[in-house]
């Protein structure tokens, strides 16, 4: 018994998210800084802190109890922030989940979280209740807008009616804070529950260790916040570190990126490839927009092509800093430093983290040999919920298994190579379908590549590449030719296409992820 309440002594009393990224940064004194821009419109630290409160009492008074999932399918804005933390101020559990969704995605996520309570936006009224009377659990659904319907609760109606004072939960470090549902690109989403500790080791291994960011720092992702790299940049870390964010609404559209850059002067920009390719497509971007101001661009989602990096430099003048992060990892683990990027690279190990190559059998690799990535750390979810077996497949110990395909350099930089069912052995050889990808962007007239497997007329594997062109290129047995003959002088000649096929999309996950195993089907 003494050993327990010992042990017990170490725990905080209070441990709440809410508490120490709102609550204390208002008693540090920041109440009357700008924490959010949304729309022309600014909310202080004071301001969310009494909103997220209100959201809370009106949870409260809905019924909601500790460790209770409440759904969000919200666009990103203050209250979407709101309803995150202030479900977590009482103990709930928030689930934000993608608002592009289809109605069947949304029949699977609210029956297999268990969630009573929805809060959504009104423009996603149709979708989400395409299959309502399928729901085995909802019971509450909280409206954003002026389309509720007489069985919807509006949610300034019963948040205007709310105090603006509300205690925290006795919540500990320990304490389930929130889930976050896997993209789904490897099967049905799966929710990775995430603890109130999580998110501390995040803001300080990345958003202070790696970006060193401060209270000066506005930040502004393209990537929304119900995607696990989306929520560290636009709920996390400006609030972590004392800092704001900007919110926008939009779908991140090149224009609407741009526009928001050259209207709020942010220092910090958070982007995957697929968005800064299209950004690259605006021509004279760099003379119609002011991108002065910030300081850093991080990519992340899928490896950055070197053509992307490079191109972005000298048009902008600034570094994109590539890494790598997951839902279950919460956020960024592998990573390039303003200063020390390695194009091409996923960057180094961040602070924190300990990260391994391994082969088939489990045992680690030699530097520059290809193996599957298991990185460690205090950010790592606790479980995927009701998908146990999974689970026990992707946690080996303290070690969880990311399913891609890496290699490490001499100097300690790590190469992202494919998850493992995209790798082609070609010859006997491994070859990564993300560095032909790689040469094939390079060539003018290729603006998007994805390489797949294709069997020869011996059974034989080789790569296929499926080809997006640049305006103004026509598909021609020329042009391929010519896109072949380039790949073959920049990478080993084993390695080029066989086949390339134009196309003028590639299919792709919500993410901005290449769905590889579509083009393969």
């Amino acid at each position: 018994m003494e050993s327990h309440y010992k042990y017990q002594s170490f725990i905080p009393q209070y441990y709440n998210v809410t508490t120490k990224l709102i609550d204390e940064m208002v008693e540090k004194g920041l109440g009357d800084k700008v924490a959010v821009y949304y729309q022309d419109k600014t909310y202080t630290f004071s301001e969310m802190q009494s909103l997220i409160n209100k959201v809370g009492n009106a949870l409260k008074i809905l019924g909601v109890h500790m460790e209770e999932r409440v759904m969000l399918v919200m666009y990103d804005c203050p209250e979407a922030m709101a309803s995150f933390y202030g479900a977590i101020k009482i103990g709930a559990i928030p689930v934000p989940v993608n608002y592009m969704y289809t109605m069947h995605d949304y029949r699977y996520l609210l029956n297999n979280s268990r969630a009573r309570t929805l809060i959504a936006d009104e423009d996603f009224i149709e979708e989400i209740e395409g299959f309502k009377d399928r729901f085995l659990y909802l019971e509450n659904t909280i409206i954003v807008g002026k389309k509720a319907r007489a069985y919807h609760i509006s949610f300034y109606d019963i948040v205007n009616r709310c105090s603006d004072k509300l205690d925290v939960a006795y919540t500990t470090f320990e304490d389930t804070a929130f889930w976050g549902y896997t993209s789904g690109s490897t099967g049905v989403p799966k929710a990775a529950v995430h603890l109130q500790h999580d998110v501390f080791t995040c803001i300080d291994s990345y958003a202070k260790g790696i970006l060193g960011l401060t209270q000066d720092d506005i930040l502004f992702s393209a990537s929304k916040f119900f995607f696990a790299y989306g929520l560290g940049n636009s709920f996390f870390y400006p609030l972590g570190i004392g800092g704001s964010v900007v919110l926008l609404p939009d779908r991140p559209r090149p224009e609407a990126i741009f526009a928001t850059i050259n209207h709020y002067h942010p220092t910090a920009f958070f982007g995957v490839p697929t968005l800064y390719s299209n950004m690259l497509r605006i021509e004279d971007a760099e003379k119609k927009y002011d991108l002065s101001s910030l300081r850093i661009c991080t990519s992340a989602g899928e490896a950055l092509p070197q053509e992307i990096f490079h191109e972005w430099k000298r048009r902008f003048g600034i570094e994109i800093l590539d890494g790598i992060g997951s839902t279950e990892l919460l956020h960024i683990f592998i990573s390039n430093r303003p200063g020390d990027v390695k194009p091409g690279s996923s960057g180094k190990i961040v602070p924190g983290y300990h990260a391994r190559i391994v082969d088939d059998n489990g045992e680690e690799v030699p530097g520059g040999q290809i193996g599957t990535l298991q990185v460690k750390g205090e950010s790592t979810a606790a479980y995927y919920y009701r998908q146990h077996d999974k689970w026990k497949t992707s946690m080996l110990g303290e070690w969880f298994d990311t399913g891609d395909k890496y290699y490490r350099d001499a100097e300690g930089y790590y190469y992202y190579c494919g998850r493992g069912d995209d790798m082609l052995k070609v010859g006997g050889i491994w070859v990564s379908p993300i560095e032909v990808e790689d040469a094939l962007i390079s060539h003018p007239a290729v603006l998007e590549a994805a390489v797949v497997a294709k069997k020869d007329e011996h059974n034989l594997i080789k790569p296929k590449a499926y080809i997006v062109l640049k305006k103004g290129h026509q598909p021609s047995e020329d042009l391929s030719k010519d896109i072949q003959a380039f790949v073959k002088k920049n990478i080993a000649p084993y390695k080029y296409p066989r086949w390339i096929e134009f196309a003028k999309d590639l299919p792709k996950t919500s993410t901005g992820k290449i769905m590889r195993h579509k083009l393969r089907d």
